[in-house]
């Protein structure tokens, strides 16, 4: 087991009256990919906003490396953690490459100008997002899946220890789906990076992810490394869908098919 980079202590939290997180308490080891699924409605992204600071838990408490998230300012927080949310919407005709080096604030100074090192972090990570060539198109011309691209390529320009991923791919297409996985596994890999996303599809996160998290209603059902996860009981509680697991060579994967009652 790794050092914790994260550490969720009986988190509760609700909307009003409607309790969506309950007494959750998980540990987020350094250096590995997690993945975060459940049915919809489970409380998913909620925990992800959680994890990032940008809500506090009415009860609990979240630590980054054992320093509560509630003592942490703006600065020092992003610094740390950074979040793609599913809601990336961007209404002012910024160009691509200003929201680019926006994940680059945390770093510069109040009333500094970016520095040589942050203008080569930012054409890097637009280079390996493949947003490059549309860095001068303002965001609001852009499709859903190339402003989603290119929120992702501001986190990436942050340069933070945990990356926070909601539903990234939701916009992409298969092969920008397969480009930005591999893109994090490798940082994953070679940089150390912690990251936590919120995955919709099983098998998807079976091949890209270290360690699952399963959700449902507001609780951890289970957690574990993601071949023990891969469990056709386990999964058939958690989402009630039947499966049956079967491993894949091509990916060295474990694969969830889900039974389906095809009319016609």
């Amino acid at each position: 087991m790794t050092d914790p980079c994260l550490t969720l202590k009986e988190i509760v939290f609700a909307y009003g009256d409607r309790p969506v997180v309950n007494n959750v308490s998980q540990v987020i080891e350094g250096g590995l990919f997690y993945g975060l699924l459940g049915p919809n409605g489970c409380g998913k992204t909620t925990l992800l906003d959680l994890m990032s600071g940008f809500r506090r838990p009415d009860a609990g408490t979240v630590s980054f490396r054992d320093r509560p998230l509630r003592t942490m300012k703006g600065r020092a927080l992003a610094q740390c953690l950074s979040l793609v949310s599913q809601d990336f919407y961007i209404d002012f005709p910024f160009t691509v490459r200003e929201v680019v080096m926006m994940g680059r604030y945390p770093h510069i100074g109040r009333f500094a100008a970016p520095s040589e090192t942050d203008c080569r972090r930012v054409e890097e990570v637009m280079a390996i997002t493949d947003v490059a060539r549309f860095g001068d198109h303002p965001v609001t011309e852009l499709s859903g899946g190339e402003r989603q691209r290119t929120v992702f390529a501001r986190a990436l320009a942050q340069g933070t220890a945990v990356l926070l991923l909601d539903e990234a791919t939701s916009n992409l297409d298969i092969k920008h789906t397969i480009r930005l996985l591999d893109i994090v596994r490798r940082k994953v890999k070679d940089d150390g990076l912690t990251v936590v996303s919120v995955f919709h599809d099983i098998n998807l996160a079976a091949v890209y992810c270290d360690r699952i998290i399963l959700m449902k209603d507001g609780v951890v059902a289970a957690a574990g490394p993601t071949e023990k996860m891969m469990d056709a009981g386990l999964l058939e509680q958690v989402f009630e869908v039947e499966s049956e697991i079967r491993f894949e060579p091509a990916y060295r994967a474990s694969q969830a098919v889900f039974k389906m009652n095809r009319a016609g």
